[in-house]
């Protein structure tokens, strides 16, 4: 069994993905519709932060069908199902983890693994993953990428994690980034809505040059 609809659908209107490591539920869905207001139709909430498992659930509730949900931070098999369970479809992972790839395309969920190196891009994408987490992105410079490019399968989608900010996002995309994991530039804790639509916006201008 395998997702249905591509994950690269989930890259549109903009190619950014919302870690929201940290969040309270109870200002979870407040940010989250925010966030898909500006166009983020990708959001996940680590596992590391304060009952995430709850705060999947209220936006798997309050998040339209469109957008795709998950967990971060995934590192092991129950979890894969704790989150289908509340309602989440994608897992992301700090590595490379090959049962949890498995284990995430058995039931229909998308993952995104986490790598750092061209063996493990190539054994993610064998294992099925849906996509490449390079993390953290300063592991992954443009210059890597551009060479990765040259033997990765042409649709093999590429999105820098961690450190990743407004004034390096041409550089990537130039070098064949297909989106982007924003994690603390994004979001902080203790943050107001304002804040992170912000910040948010200012990602969003870097993708079309304006920053």
């Amino acid at each position: 069994m395998s997702p249905s609809i591509n994950f690269s659908t989930y890259l549109n209107p903009i190619p950014l993905v919302a870690i929201l490591r940290g969040i309270q539920t109870h200002e979870c869905e407040e940010i989250a519709l925010g966030l898909y207001e500006q166009g983020f139709r990708c959001m996940e909430i680590p596992l590391n932060s304060p009952d995430a498992l709850r705060s999947i659930g209220v936006l798997a509730r309050a998040l339209p069908e469109d957008c795709l949900l998950g967990a971060g931070t995934v590192l092991r098999l129950e979890q894969v199902r704790q989150v289908q369970d509340v309602g989440g479809g994608l897992i992301v992972m700090p590595h490379t983890d090959v049962a949890l790839i498995t284990a995430a395309r058995q039931r229909g969920m998308y993952s995104l693994p986490g790598v750092a190196t061209i063996s493990e891009a190539f054994a993610a994408l064998h294992a099925g993953a849906d996509g490449l987490k390079l993390f953290p992105a300063e592991s992954v410079p443009p210059t890597v990428l551009k060479a990765w490019r040259t033997v990765l399968p042409a649709d093999s989608l590429c999105l820098p994690v961690g450190g990743v900010k407004p004034v390096g996002m041409q550089a990537y995309l130039k070098a064949g980034a297909n989106g982007f994991g924003l994690g603390a530039s994004l979001y902080q804790p203790g943050w107001s809505a304002q804040q992170v639509m912000q910040a948010a916006s200012s990602f969003i201008n870097a993708l079309v040059g304006k920053d």
